[in-house]
C-alpha cells in the first residue's frame, strides 16, 4: 500500500471514529410517541356500540360514528403544545353533529388527556410490559392505577395493528355490587384504535343481591374504523 491509500485509509477511519462517539454522545432516543400522533388534520373515526342502563329492565342500546379530528395547537403555560380535538357525532357517516371535544399534550413523556375537566395521564413512554402508572395524577381524584398488559398484534375487524399496545385501566367484578372494566389500545403510526368502557352497578337489595342485575351505568366500545388526514 503507497503513501496515497495509506493517508486514505487514515482519513477514513478517522472519520468513522468522529462519526461514532458523537453518536454516543447524542443517541436517538426512539420513546414511541407516534404511539399517539398528534398534528393538526389528523383524524380518527371509530363505530361504537353504546348500552346505557337507567334502572332494573331499562336500557338502551345504540350504533354510532364518533369522529375525532385534531382542530388547533396552542402553547400552554409551562410551554407544552397541546392539541384540540373536535369531537362529532354520526348515524352515516355523512352527517355529523357536534359533541364536547378534549385535549391531547404531552407532558415529558407521558401523554395527557383533558376530557370533561379531568386530565388524566393514558399512556406512559417509552412503552414497557408491566409499566404501571397513577393515571389521576394531575388532578384530586382518588388514585387510579394504569399498567401496559400487551404489545404486539391486534386484530380490529378486519384490520390488523402491529406494534399495538394495551392499557389496561381497571378490570374489577365482585358481582355483587359492581363491574368495572376498561382497557385503550394504541397502535404506531396511528393513535388509539380502540376503547372499551363498561362500568355498572348491581341491584343490591336484598331479593336481588348477588345476581348480578345491572341498575345503572354505561357501556362504551369503540373501535377504529378509518383514519388519516385531512
Amino acid at each position: 500500500m503507497d503513501m496515497r491509500y495509506r493517508l486514505l485509509f487514515s482519513f477514513f477511519l478517522s472519520f468513522i471514529l468522529i462519526v461514532s462517539c458523537r453518536e454516543i454522545e447524542n443517541p436517538r432516543l426512539d420513546f414511541g410517541k407516534d404511539y399517539q400522533p398528534l398534528e393538526v388534520g389528523l383524524y380518527w373515526i371509530y363505530e361504537v356500540e353504546e348500552m346505557i342502563v337507567f334502572g332494573e329492565n331499562d336500557s338502551q342500546t345504540e350504533q354510532y360514528f364518533i369522529r375525532d379530528i385534531v382542530d388547533y395547537s396552542f402553547i400552554n403555560s409551562q410551554n407544552e403544545e397541546v392539541f384540540v380535538i373536535r369531537r362529532e357525532r354520526s348515524e352515516n357517516r355523512i352527517n355529523w353533529l357536534p359533541l364536547q371535544g378534549y385535549s391531547l399534550h404531552f407532558r415529558g413523556n407521558a401523554l395527557l388527556r383533558n376530557f370533561e375537566n379531568q386530565k388524566t395521564v393514558n399512556l406512559v413512554l417509552p412503552a414497557k410490559v408491566g409499566t404501571k402508572w397513577d393515571a389521576m395524577v394531575y388532578n384530586s381524584s382518588p388514585r387510579d392505577d394504569f399498567e401496559i398488559e400487551f404489545m404486539g398484534n391486534v386484530t380490529i375487524g378486519l384490520q390488523l395493528f402491529q406494534r399495538s399496545l394495551i392499557v389496561r385501566q381497571e378490570e374489577d367484578d365482585d358481582q355483587v355490587t359492581f363491574r368495572d372494566n376498561r382497557y385503550e389500545i394504541y397502535t404506531r403510526g396511528v393513535g388509539m384504535v380502540e376503547q372499551y368502557y363498561e362500568v355498572f352497578t348491581y341491584c343490591s337489595r336484598n331479593d336481588c343481591l348477588g345476581q348480578m342485575i345491572k341498575d345503572s351505568g354505561r357501556k362504551t366500545h369503540m373501535k377504529i374504523s378509518m383514519y388519516g388526514k385531512l
